[in-house]
């Protein structure tokens, strides 16, 4: 069963309505984690950014964790050394270092998968490229970095 990340946009995509295809794609994923196609993780990180959000959205964002029984991966200072490479190597800007904490967690927690809607600095070409080899240098292997919509397996027949 492939162990994916769910970085914060997920959280946000499943309650907003308006987002169209990319929230009815994350519907569909949470779903398939009830279905146990997945297995669920998230980050001390993401935990973070979610409690910064306003009422109500705040607790039904922290709820879905609960509810979907997505396990909360703690900060690790490994992780942010692998994230200070990805910033001094310009793949993630300084400025949005937790973004590069995101993808550093999920290569420090030997992740299949990060799954984001963030395409400014992490479902993102540049980012896809290069994460993998700084990885490698520093003893992880690749993670890999998709969309919801990519994930979400539409015939579950096919299923491995």
């Amino acid at each position: 069963m492939p162990k994916i990340y769910l970085e914060t946009t997920i959280f946000n995509y499943y309650l907003d309505t308006d987002r169209g295809e990319a929230h009815v794609a994350t519907l569909e994923l949470f779903r398939q984690i009830a279905d146990g196609q997945f297995e669920p993780y998230t980050s001390y990180y993401v935990v973070n950014e979610l409690e910064a959000a306003p009422e109500p959205k705040r607790s039904q964002m922290l709820n879905l964790i609960t509810e979907y029984g997505v396990t909360v991966l703690q900060q690790s200072g490994e992780a942010v050394d692998l994230a200070e490479a990805y910033v001094a190597a310009g793949v993630i800007p300084e400025k949005y270092r937790t973004d590069g904490l995101h993808i550093a967690t999920a290569a420090v927690y030997d992740m299949d998968i990060i799954v984001s809607l963030n395409f400014t600095h992490i479902v993102k070409r540049k980012t896809k490229l290069a994460t993998p080899g700084i990885n490698a240098l520093r003893g992880y292997r690749s993670v890999e970095i998709y969309n919801p919509m990519e994930v979400i397996n539409d015939d579950p027949e096919k299923q491995d």
